[in-house]
């Protein structure tokens, strides 16, 4: 590995954690160069809620490129971007009354928020947006200012402004009624708060630590962002696709936001893609006032139509997903249960879970010794003090039960091993 160590930058971070070199994937496995299988509970952070070379696809996309269809035509229109959108809207948009129009901004998540944040400060004429403590937008400027995390905003180099922080959903331990202080802020003419455009928040916060809006919350935002004339922003991008359940992760609470981010696994196969959603009516672009060299990814086209197509047309996948979730949670309860109350408890919805370690370097020793058990997974939160499980959404129940087995002996291995001081 001599290679990645002389040419490759220090900024790579998931390599760190897993030292050797993947070169084949089929389903929930990665594969290493000498063919030890890795069952895979990270799935490219999100991007690959449909496996790995899923065959259906696959072959999609195989065809596709045999055909010499166009690959690259940054927003010119093609066959496949046409057969796109129409699923889209036939699939995912029109069974749940969204009527929005379909921005592409470029090819990942964060050109969809940087997107989404210009689009609300033009529609609205404002510049404040507010986010949510343990948010996670992306590492570009615009998107950094709306993310919690100091680590990555102390990345950024200049400071991070037009942006305000609120409590996210419990955050206060239930001490202090939702949205008390966001309120009292926006009505107090003393407060500092400029009127916000928006709002952006994920409905489970993946990088933050599994931390779950409950449904009540999340209508009680979008009542203060109807109240004060802002801008409901969700960012989908991690737990869209159906990692919840739903193809959107706001659709149990019954809400419309005005705009939505999605990539990650609206590809379905792990090619760059992403979406700025956003309701008609703010649709107040000029040509080109938003653009990028990679924003028609027509091989990602192809793959995400056949995965609409293949899992979406009708609610079993949703229900499947959602049985699994429940399989995980179970068991991950009893995995918390043996370790105590006082070390171990779970969050998570649908096939998005945590495994909450109170001793700290814990979740970290769990991620290592479920490595060296055959098992990829990730920390997240604000200390890397959650085991954060998202696996396939195509991951069998005996695959889950192989996984979820390991973490068990991972996490009480990790609870003997010594921790940092």
């Amino acid at each position: 590995m001599e290679i990645f160590e002389r040419l490759e930058s220090e900024v790579r971070s998931y390599c760190r954690s897993w030292p050797v070199v993947f070169n084949e994937a089929r389903g929930s496995y990665v594969y290493d160069e000498s063919g030890r299988p890795y069952l895979d509970f990270f799935a490219g952070a999100g991007s690959l809620n449909y496996g790995h070379n899923n065959p259906e696809l696959k072959s999609k996309l195989i065809d596709y490129l045999m055909s010499d269809g166009i690959v690259h035509s940054l927003d010119a229109y093609s066959t496949a971007k046409r057969d796109f959108l129409s699923t889209f809207g036939e699939t995912i948009l029109e069974p749940r009354d969204l009527d929005y129009k379909v921005q592409f901004p470029g090819p990942a998540g964060n050109n969809a928020v940087e997107a989404a944040l210009k689009l609300a400060r033009k529609y609205t004429g404002r510049e404040t947006v507010i986010s949510f403590t343990n948010g996670f937008h992306g590492m570009t400027l615009g998107a950094l200012a709306v993310t919690g995390n100091s680590m990555k905003r102390g990345g950024a180099g200049v400071p991070l402004s037009h942006s305000a922080t609120m409590p996210f959903d419990r955050y206060m331990d239930g001490q202090t009624p939702d949205f008390l202080w966001f309120r009292s802020m926006l009505e107090d003419s003393g407060s500092g708060l400029d009127a916000p455009a928006a709002v952006i928040v994920e409905t489970v916060q993946g990088e933050g630590g599994i931390n779950v809006a409950s449904a009540e919350w999340l209508r009680g935002l979008q009542e203060v962002c109807h109240e004060y004339d802002m801008l409901l922003i969700v960012d989908d991008i991690q737990m869209g696709c159906g990692r919840t359940g739903p193809f959107f992760s706001f659709e149990h609470a019954g809400v419309k936001p005005d705009i939505v981010t999605l990539s990650k696994s609206i590809s379905g196969y792990g090619l760059p893609m992403a979406l700025t959603l956003f309701k008609r009516e703010l649709d107040v672009w000029e040509p080109g006032e938003h653009n990028g060299t990679f924003r028609g990814p027509n091989p990602a086209f192809v793959t995400g139509t056949a995965a609409m197509r293949t899992y979406w047309s009708d609610d079993s996948f949703q229900k499947a997903t959602e049985a699994k979730g429940r399989l995980m949670d179970r068991r991950l309860r009893a995995v918390a249960e043996e370790l105590g109350p006082d070390e171990a408890h779970v969050r998570g919805r649908g096939m998005a879970r945590g495994l909450v370690l109170e001793r700290p370097g814990a979740a970290n020793a769990l991620s290592r010794e479920a490595f060296e058990r055959g098992l990829l997974v990730e920390t997240s939160g604000p200390e890397d003090e959650v085991a954060k499980l998202l696996p396939a959404l195509t991951t069998t129940e005996q695959e889950l039960e192989d996984g979820l087995e390991i973490i068990a002996e991972a996490a009480r291995a990790a609870m003997k091993s010594p921790q940092p001081a």
